[in-house]
């Protein structure tokens, strides 16, 4: 029983994690694209599949 609630919760936690890595990253994209002209837009573009590719890696 206590190893079906651990994995219940590390289920769980690894998922709000997921979720607020994604929605962090996405306000600050919007964010910075707001900010800033075509230029900024691009490097805002980088950083977002920089970090897309982060966050594969660490969930592999």
């Amino acid at each position: 029983m206590n190893q079906l609630v651990n994995m219940f919760t590390r289920l769980v936690a690894r998922r709000a994690m997921n979720w607020g890595i994604n929605k962090g990253m996405n306000t600050l994209s919007r964010k910075g694209g707001q900010q800033g002209g075509p230029q900024q837009d691009v490097q805002t573009g980088d950083l977002k599949k920089r970090m897309r590719n982060v966050n594969r890696m660490t969930r592999r």
